[in-house]
């Protein structure tokens, strides 16, 4: 309870340094070291959601790898991770394709679709270059380079994280609620571990993987279809 206080308070410190300005509702756009806010923050919300997991020690490479007791019912059953994972990418495709390029939500929607390939096709060469073995087949948070294991990093919260990126950085300052949209891949993250699909570092690796997918696929003068 003391670590989450901590992360808490830390977040929350930051946070008070990034809100927006009371007198322009603006959020600035980065923090006074050049670092781009919405990544920062988002990374910080996630490590907030995340931090009663985060403070068992354990292995891995933060140290803080462990697993989780297997739990696949209620919300975090499989078949809802698959309803989130493959809804999100039905959606954002659908809508990209019903807007087109020629309205704001249509380019956010297109950015997406491109962050989404782009973090997908990483993911997936990241997972066969590491070899990391899952929870579920060991308790031992250190066996990586081990053929046909696929634990680091994780896909899916890396896919959702990339979905949802360019929405929160087109719209955050017109519509600070985007941000709530963060609850998704922290619940996917969360969902992943529960089942012993992931590791504590392959779900953060995941979402960090995801929101950069998401912020060069925005920075970007167009996307690349």
């Amino acid at each position: 309870m003391a670590d989450f206080k901590a992360a808490h308070a830390a977040a929350s410190g930051v946070w008070f340094r990034l809100r927006p300005d009371t007198r322009t509702g603006n959020v600035p756009r980065s923090t006074a070291d050049g670092t781009a806010v919405a990544p920062t923050v988002a990374a910080i919300s996630l490590c907030v959601l995340l931090a009663p997991a985060l403070a068992y020690a354990g292995g891995g490479p933060l140290g803080i790898d462990h697993r989780w007791n297997y739990d696949n019912s209620g919300i975090w059953k499989r078949s809802n991770q698959d309803l989130l994972r493959y809804g999100a990418l039905a959606a954002d495709i659908g809508l990209a394709l019903w807007e087109g390029d020629s309205s704001r939500l249509g380019r956010s929607a297109w950015q997406s679709v491109d962050s989404v390939v782009l973090a997908g096709l990483t993911a997936e060469a990241a997972k066969r270059v590491f070899g990391r073995e899952r929870p579920r087949d060991t308790n031992d948070p250190n066996q990586w380079f081990k053929s046909g294991n696929r634990s680091f990093p994780s896909g899916e919260v890396a896919e959702i994280s990339s979905i949802i990126t360019p929405y929160v950085l087109e719209y955050r300052h017109d519509y600070p609620a985007v941000w709530a949209l963060e609850l998704l891949p922290a619940y996917d993250a969360v969902a992943r571990m529960k089942v012993q699909a992931h590791w504590q570092t392959d779900v953060l690796a995941g979402f960090a993987l995801g929101t950069a997918a998401g912020y060069y696929a925005y920075k970007r003068d167009g996307p690349s279809y």
